[in-house]
């Protein structure tokens, strides 16, 4: 035997720990990562490590970096149930619910204990709050051991949305660059937003996904979910895209499927509110708007008119805030620009 083959064949033999989770070559096991209290409290992280009987990749799945957005921690469950470790090549590590206390408490975008917005500390750190070392734990134990990473969102609690993907086009590395845009067709959604604008410092890389690029691998941001609710509709379009996705990495046999008409969009905007008060859209999700037109307006507690919100330019609403509290610079939706070719 060579020494690469013998090599490989110890790797193919060794167990693969992750905080108190082991799995063997063709198993899979499930358990906790701890972050340990600092500043404030402690908190833990469910995992679930899948190990293939054969050599591949290491795909990380992350769900629940913001405790309301469901379907995607969901449909981990769901493909947790309907992965075979015997028939996989390569490993998967399923981040259940990144962002635990979030879940717990039901929040939309910030944690309950720090208010502080997980989606926006990485690479964490360990001394910080509990956001921070929450992102300083996946940073460290499964950001690093990944080939490959999606970080899997939905319309938080107050959010509707139609499906689509985050193309994190860096420019700082083409072939993770090309890779990513790869990742983003096989996993299906058709909509797909081309962002060129993410840090480029891996020392404030503050996106979970944008961590993974800047350390040389390739994913993916994903928004399929709405609303708070896990509907079936979208759980079983998380679950599908996961499958997809393996396939196309060769993780697991079958056809590779990739979206063959994507639609990107090279400018969007997210608009915010201006003032606190209530919130009355006047548009749908994945509805055309003109430019000029009324997406809605915002009155204070009484009824009474404060401002109106219009489409800074034409194109369709990606995502639109359907519940009505609201405070001053929070999101309210984002329209983009559609370009069928690319």
């Amino acid at each position: 035997m060579s020494c690469c083959a013998l090599v490989l064949s110890l790797v193919l033999q060794t167990p693969l720990t992750i905080g108190s989770v082991t799995a063997r070559p063709g198993e899979m096991a499930s358990g906790f990562l701890d972050v340990p209290a600092g500043v404030d409290s402690a908190t833990r992280i469910p995992i679930t490590i899948v190990r293939g009987g054969a050599a591949g990749p290491t795909l990380a799945l992350v769900a629940g970096t913001h405790g309301s957005e469901v379907a995607p921690i969901v449909a981990l469950q769901r493909a947790r149930r309907e992965i075979d470790p015997r028939a996989l090549r390569g490993t998967i590590l399923m981040v259940h619910v990144a962002n635990l206390p979030s879940f717990q408490k039901r929040t939309i975008y910030y944690s309950p204990i720090d208010g502080k917005n997980l989606n926006r500390v990485y690479p964490g750190r360990m001394d910080g709050t509990v956001s921070e070392r929450i992102a300083a734990t996946i940073t460290r134990e499964i950001i690093t051991r990944a080939d490959y990473l999606v970080d899997m969102h939905a319309g938080d609690g107050n959010e509707a949305l139609v499906p689509y993907s985050y193309w994190n086009k860096l420019g700082v590395d083409a072939r993770v660059d090309s890779l990513a845009r790869e990742v983003a067709l096989a996993w299906g959604n058709e909509y797909i937003v081309v962002d060129t604008g993410r840090p480029r410092d891996p020392r404030a890389s503050v996106y979970t996904e944008n961590t993974a690029q800047l350390m040389g691998k390739p994913g993916i941001t994903t928004e399929t979910g709405q609303l708070g609710i896990a509907a079936d509709e979208n759980v079983q379009r998380n679950v599908r895209g996961v499958f997809r996705l393996l396939r196309y990495l060769r993780m697991l046999p079958g056809e590779i499927e990739m979206v063959q008409r994507p639609v990107w969009f090279e400018r969007t905007e997210v608009l915010r509110s201006a003032v606190t008060g209530t919130w009355h859209p006047a548009v749908q999700p994945g509805q055309t708007v003109a430019a000029g037109a009324l997406l809605g307006t915002i009155t204070d507690f009484f009824g009474a008119q404060l401002a109106e919100v219009r489409a800074p330019f034409g194109g369709i609403m990606l995502y639109v805030v359907a519940t009505p509290a609201t405070s001053s610079g929070e999101p309210l939706g984002m329209v983009g620009v559609p370009k069928t070719s690319r």
